[in-house]
């Protein structure tokens, strides 16, 4: 019998960012109604929901693997680091922020590219970088599919471009909800995460996947504007009222209040380089 080869896919929110499940909720979801062998958190800014649902996957046997990612605000676009272990710093330059993720053994991946939107990096950002003659600041692949309707027009662009530059094409939900997650997929040879990884540097990976209709997208605009109600809600029970719930994220001890950035602990943002 031919082996079917892996399916993941690399760009799921949780309620940690911009997401509407908690960690739990998303890993059950994934156990009892998809298919897929990989899959990877991507919340905007931080990797703690990543790491715990890393390490409730493993304890619990689970049939998938869990990457630690993070989708990271850079001043060229969205940017998918994937088997990190350390949240990266925003708001740099695309450049400095591949190499900050390339430096812990990471793998970058313009998230939603070419779509002409500030948080979408652009095909001449992306070619000066896939010309470079450092390594350290190439783009290891690129997110060829993304099933959001705003982005279906640029989709064949983001295939040539792939093509045409070598790079391997990923395909990726950009779940906000959980019923989103394998809209999008990445199918590589073998099953495992580190199957997985050895295909994207390889170059041997393949994207699959559906556009949302715009109505759905709409119906999931809805529900997280309700989800960022109770965020704010529980904001203000934790530094007003100083009963210190914080929101649920969904996973043991990850009952907190949203995270604030704060100048010190980020540095000088680097200049434009």
């Amino acid at each position: 019998m031919t082996e079917r080869g892996g399916r993941a896919d690399l760009h799921i929110h949780s309620a940690a960012s911009d997401g509407v499940a908690g960690v739990e909720e998303i890993l059950e979801h994934v156990r009892l109604r998809t298919d897929l062998d990989v899959i990877a958190i991507t919340d905007h800014e931080r990797i703690d929901a990543a790491l715990a649902a890393r390490a409730i996957a493993v304890a619990r046997g689970d049939r998938f693997e869990v990457i630690v990612g993070e989708e990271v605000t850079t001043r060229g676009g969205h940017l998918l680091g994937l088997f990190l272990e350390e949240p990266v710093k925003p708001f740099r330059s695309l450049r400095a922020s591949i190499a900050a993720i390339h430096e812990q053994g990471g793998l970058a991946i313009p998230a939603h590219p070419l779509v002409p939107y500030p948080l979408c990096a652009s095909a001449r950002a992306l070619r000066r970088l896939v010309e470079d003659p450092d390594p350290a600041v190439r783009p290891d692949g690129i997110e060829a599919f993304n099933p959001t309707a705003a982005g279906r027009p640029w989709h064949p662009r983001v295939v040539e471009f792939a093509a045409a530059h070598a790079l391997a094409a990923v395909g990726s939900s950009d779940a906000h909800l959980p019923e989103h997650i394998g809209r999008g997929q990445t199918r590589f040879p073998g099953r495992s995460a580190a199957d997985l990884r050895a295909a994207i540097i390889g170059r041997q990976t393949a994207w699959e996947g559906d556009f949302h209709a715009p109505l759905a997208q709409v119906g999931m605009l809805g529900r997280q504007v309700a989800k960022y109600a109770r965020d704010v809600r529980d904001e203000v029970r934790g530094r007003v009222l100083r009963d210190g719930t914080g929101r649920d994220l969904g996973y043991p001890g990850g009952r907190q209040r949203p995270p604030r950035f704060d100048e010190r602990e980020m540095g000088e943002r680097e200049r434009p380089g």
